[in-house]
């Protein structure tokens, strides 16, 4: 099947390749000619494993191919997957949906004969509607159906998900473009993946509905977190005593320094001004929003309180600048917010991450960036690890303290044993674990 994708950013861009593996001829479009040029030459304008050999295959097999013309794409395709980006919109947290329309004013000038519109971007509910108004307003005379596919991507891992998902759901209206879908994800019934067919308004919501819900179960397991912390007990034993329950489920329940990334801030924002806009407000996605940012700010404090009270003129170790591993997205990170509020209190900054340095630059300033964690620790007064790059979890811890100034050790992911660290003698605080304090730390 020919199929156009709008879009050569991430969910586009791990879209067409996954598509065009599946054997269709996909071309991605992207108004960037300069992106457009760079993934010509194998340059992936993202990190995500496995990406930049997919697109070389696919590429190499002359299944997958980029281009700035998107009329002449639109015009050869049978389907045509909207992928541009949604993020909140400045001033009130809409999602923005500029480009979405704008792409079908462009999708509704090429079309000919039947052709299906799929709208791969995260929307809120009814923008199916208003794509579908404004092709028919551009193009009167135009066969096409629009359909809501919403993309379930875990960056970091977004190929595995999209060749192997926990289900793929499909809001459409018209049979034509029901029997379009299935042939497009025909190879997936090969894997028994579960299809859900349902309207193009349900779709929509879908989407935003499950990232909500995954939000409120990190901010849930955070808060918690904090009640341990008082009590003593152990956020890891109670999240996966909880966890063994099946109605619950133990993804989402791992403590940390509060959900970013480009999804969660954005989704959650955009549910809510969604449902305050219908009448119908959703307190816990609200509440679950306004924690969340709480938290980000908390943690700078839970640092401030490991180096006894004050970072003014002290060196701060940072580790993990990424929302996650295994992407170089910096879209809402914690580490923004910490190391701002650090910097805030005085604090200098070393910092290392395996992939997110050179995006970091962008978002944040007055930082010494290292190339390694062990340089990166060098003569710091604390170490604080942000995000849990497998890099991180075996470091040399013996090498670490020597690096340090001081042996302190802020584990904003849980990956160490505090026993363990007390015993190296570390000052060691974690989260909503008891904080253990090294049996000897001036050593």
């Amino acid at each position: 099947m020919l199929i156009a994708m709008i879009g050569s950013g991430y969910v586009g861009l791990v879209s067409g390749a996954c598509l065009a593996d599946f054997g269709h001829t996909v071309v991605c479009i992207d108004t960037d000619a300069q992106k457009i040029e760079a993934l010509k030459a194998g340059k992936m304008p993202i990190f995500e494993p496995g990406l930049q050999e997919l697109v070389g295959n696919n590429v190499r097999q002359h299944r997958l191919s980029f281009s700035t013309d998107l009329a002449s794409a639109v015009a050869s395709s049978q389907a045509v997957f909207i992928a541009v980006g949604t993020p909140s919109r400045r001033g009130d947290g809409h999602a923005d949906l500029s480009f979405v329309y704008q792409a079908a004013r462009t999708i509704a000038a090429g079309l000919e004969g039947f052709t299906v519109v799929v709208t791969k971007s995260t929307v809120p509910v009814g923008t199916g509607d208003e794509v579908e108004r404004i092709i028919r307003e551009t193009r009167p005379d135009a066969e096409f159906a629009v359909v809501s596919n919403p993309e379930f991507l875990r960056e970091g891992a977004a190929i595995d998900d999209f060749k192997r998902p926990d289900r793929i759901v499909i809001g459409v209206e018209d049979p034509r473009a029901e029997m379009v879908m299935r042939e497009i994800y025909r190879p997936l019934y090969l894997n028994q993946a579960p299809f859900l067919f349902t309207s193009r308004r349900t779709s929509e919501l879908t989407k935003y509905a499950a990232n909500a819900f995954l939000a409120t179960k990190i901010t849930f397991i955070n808060e918690i977190a904090d009640l341990c912390e008082q009590t003593g007990a152990n956020v890891q034993d109670v999240a996966r005593g909880i966890g063994l329950d099946k109605r619950i489920g133990s993804k989402f329940l791992h403590a940390g320094p509060g959900y970013g990334g480009s999804c969660f801030p954005k989704d959650t924002h955009a549910l809510i001004k969604t449902a305050q806009d219908y009448g119908t407000p959703v307190r816990i996605v609200e509440e679950v929003a306004a924690v969340n940012d709480q938290r980000k700010r908390a943690m700078a404090r839970k640092v401030l309180a490991a180096c006894g009270g004050t970072v003014r003129g002290k060196t701060i170790a940072i580790l993990g600048l990424t929302f996650k591993p295994n992407t170089d997205d910096m879209r809402d990170s914690p580490a923004i917010s910490i190391i701002t509020a650090l910097q805030d209190n005085g604090a200098r900054i070393h910092a290392f991450d395996p992939e997110g340095m050179d995006q970091a630059r962008l978002v944040l300033d007055d930082l010494t960036f290292f190339y390694d964690p062990y340089s990166c620790c060098e003569k710091a007064d604390a170490l604080v690890i942000v995000t849990e790059w497998d890099a991180f979890r075996a470091l040399d811890l013996d090498r670490v303290k020597a690096a340090l100034a001081a042996p302190v050790m802020v584990d904003l992911r849980n990956i160490y044993d505090p026993e363990d660290m007390a015993r190296r003698g570390f000052v060691y605080s974690g989260v909503g674990r008891k904080a253990s304090k090294g049996a000897n730390p001036d050593s």
